[in-house]
């Protein structure tokens, strides 16, 4: 769906101003190389907190308590 929509949108762009928008085709791989390092800190950011959170809550599962609805 994202995908969809941003070829309309680049596509839109092409119609209206075409130096523009091969600017944002040669540009968009390298900002998404960029980020790729963000990303996989953000992946393994929540990894660990759910780890650490799967820990503090072992004893309580172990007694067989639950959460509350």
């Amino acid at each position: 769906m994202r995908f969809a929509l941003l070829v309309v949108v680049w596509c839109v762009l092409l119609l209206l101003c075409w130096p523009l928008a091969v600017l944002v085709a040669v540009l968009f791989p390298l900002l998404w190389l960029l980020a790729l390092p963000f990303r996989l800190a953000y992946a393994l950011t929540e990894a660990a907190f759910a780890l650490i959170r799967a820990l503090l809550f072992l004893p309580a599962r172990v007694l067989g308590l639950r959460r509350r609805p």
